[in-house]
């Protein structure tokens, strides 16, 4: 491990932050200069420590203080920080793959980058390309550097959002660094860039390259499986336990966490757990996911009703057809037979 060391701002530039454009000081420390325990920070049973930064910058995400971190994948998080891993975090939707290594970062003060990876991400995006600026009053010709190039030379985790929707061959612009001390060519400058020492390297994916083949995720691409042997770990984040997802659920919605909101939520998570069980089986062509059922419970603060709620967060997404297998489930956990229930359909009686 590298032992952590401290350094000066090296440039200046614009970050935004929500819609506030402000002139930020860019990395005022160049490398972690302190060592944190696991067993404080994360509260995993280990004697772990790991690096971190003493100051927060504006790259450095917030807090959230209700995100609960499964243990396995935080401790496979750490590793890419602490030991320069490439860690990818594989998962179904909604398990918050993409927060878990935000929310990491943010107790460790290291900076942060996510990028939302799709089909229209060109290699220009990637690695940089000339732009028109003003210099002295006269326009000038400038290589301009993508996001690639401009975080392998800071102290940043790039994060790849949804790197299964990449197209593949714009992908393997990254094919380098993905290797250890991988360097990046720039053939537009005709320059070799270290990658910083403490530079990481994150992704998150749904399908792990090998495509749709659950038919829930359009839009995803196959990738070369050359490019998927390079990244160092793959932890898997999917649903949690009962208990816990409800825990989750009530840190978002405290005003349920009372006895009536309490037994509330754990019907609604039942609701969730039978659709996931219906998804795996083949009954139905879509699930909820922890995100919907924090989305439900919001919009019964909402609307006071639980099925209304229900219906306008989740049900409305379904299929036709498949809708009263679903009323089913919600009549199992509530006792209540909603419209879209065969009990109500024509003829039923």
């Amino acid at each position: 491990m590298r032992t952590p060391t401290r350094g000066t701002a090296s440039r200046t530039g614009k970050c935004k932050k929500g819609s506030k454009e402000t002139e930020v000081t860019e990395f005022v420390l160049q490398g972690p200069d302190r060592m944190v325990s696991v067993r404080e920070v994360f509260g995993i049973d280990t004697d772990l420590k790991v690096p971190a930064f003493a100051e927060r910058e504006d790259h450095v995400p917030d807090i959230d203080d209700a995100y609960r971190f499964n243990p396995d994948v935080t401790l496979a998080i750490l590793a890419g920080f602490s030991r320069d891993r490439r860690v990818m975090v594989q998962g179904l939707h909604g398990t918050g793959k993409s927060t878990h290594i935000e929310q990491v970062a943010a107790r460790l003060n290291w900076p942060c980058v996510r990028v939302n990876l799709d089909g229209h991400i060109s290699r220009l995006d990637l690695v940089g390309k000339d732009a028109i600026v003003l210099r002295d009053g006269l326009q000038v010709t400038e290589f301009q550097e993508g996001i690639v190039p401009w975080a392998l030379q800071r102290p940043v985790a790039l994060i790849f959002d949804e790197y299964d929707a990449g197209r593949p061959d714009v992908m393997f612009v990254i094919q380098r660094i993905l290797e250890r001390d991988g360097k990046f060519t720039l053939l537009d400058q005709n320059r070799v860039i270290h990658p910083h020492p403490w530079f990481r390297l994150f992704a998150t994916s749904n399908t792990v390259g090998l495509g749709n083949l659950s038919g829930m995720y359009h839009g995803t691409q196959v990738l070369n499986h050359a490019q998927i042997d390079r990244w160092n770990i793959v932890a898997t984040l999917n649903y949690l336990p009962h208990d816990e997802e409800m825990a989750i659920v009530l840190a978002r919605v405290p005003a349920k966490n009372d006895d009536r909101g309490r037994k509330l939520i754990s019907a609604m998570v039942t609701v969730a757990e039978l659709t996931r069980k219906g998804f795996a089986a083949g009954d139905l062509s879509t699930l909820m996911s922890p995100r919907t059922v924090i989305t439900w419970a919001e919009n019964c603060e909402i609307f006071r009703d639980p099925a209304l709620a229900f219906r306008l967060s989740f049900l409305n997404k379904c299929d036709e057809a498949e809708r009263p297998i679903v009323a089913e489930y919600y009549q199992r956990c509530f006792g209540t037979e909603l419209d879209e229930s065969w009990m109500r359909a024509p003829g039923a009686q």
